[in-house]
């Protein structure tokens, strides 16, 4: 019989775990959230309690079972055009200084992608406001540590009350329509799609890209983490912008407290 219950020496050892792995700072109320997710690994590797648990993970030489954990643990809530300011700052800032230097090539990156709903978000608003887009060279790079949700932002297909945010004209324009079995379901259309390359890479691990990019997305995602990696990753996205690159955070997440090299220029919106 399986025992799914969490002693606080387990909570704590687990919860070190996941900070060493990803970054991600579980505080004392994230306790049940832990119990509830992990309980789930239990019933699927067999493990009699936690304990077992613990240690399957550590004899995992291969490394399957901690990003399984780490699926299971990290929070993936999004949805299309989110936070709509910045979307305006797209369009009204930062797309008209692309056009006014004549920029041909463009790199894009969504860390903390989710299921894709920020990459696809982003790739609609380069295809609506740059009619010439096709001589553009432009990819976005979306990233997570979850395989699972990278499985669904790599089918493209969604439910329509994913897509309440984007205006009809849009929704015929950029995804098709699901039929029979597939009623209720939309999803993206090949234009869109082939702009987005997804990608699992965790946060905490050194950041190897062979260009720099323009924009970078990471939007509430460090609000999991502590200063210390806080600090850590905002001099690394630094160190990946093009000089005059733009980093935008979520509207709860801020730089107070962290020393940076970036220039403010609007909540949530920072400059290289």
């Amino acid at each position: 019989m399986i025992s799914t219950e969490l002693s606080d020496r387990n909570f704590r050892r687990f919860s070190q775990l996941v900070y060493e792995n990803c970054g991600i700072n579980l505080h004392d109320g994230k306790k049940e959230l832990v119990r509830a997710r992990l309980g789930k690994r239990l019933r699927k590797t067999g493990c009699k309690d936690f304990n077992a648990y613990y240690k399957l993970l550590h004899e995992d030489t291969a490394g399957w079972e901690m990003l399984h954990m780490l699926d299971a643990i990290s929070t993936n809530q999004t949805f299309f055009l989110r936070e709509e300011n910045h979307f305006e700052f797209l369009k009204n800032k930062l797309f008209p200084s692309y056009k006014a230097s004549d920029l041909r090539r463009l790199r894009f990156w969504s860390a903390g992608c989710s299921s894709g709903e920020e990459p696809y978000s982003l790739g609609m608003w380069l295809l609506e406001y740059f009619e010439e887009i096709a001589s553009i060279d432009i990819e976005i790079l979306g990233t997570d540590i979850s395989t699972k949700v990278l499985a669904q932002a790599e089918r493209g297909v969604y439910l329509a009350k994913q897509l309440s945010n984007i205006p009809k004209y849009q929704l015929s324009k950029y995804f098709q329509i699901g039929f029979g079995r597939l009623e209720g379901y939309f999803r993206v259309k090949q234009p869109l799609r082939k702009m987005v390359e997804f990608k699992r890479h965790n946060l905490m691990e050194p950041f190897h890209f062979e260009e720099a990019f323009h924009l970078i997305l990471c939007r509430n995602v460090m609000i999991y983490f502590n200063n210390k990696t806080r600090q850590w990753l905002i001099d690394n996205f630094y160190d990946c912008l093009e000089n005059g690159g733009y980093l935008l955070t979520g509207h709860a997440e801020s730089l107070t407290g962290i020393k940076h090299r970036f220039k403010y220029v609007q909540p949530s919106v920072y400059q290289k």
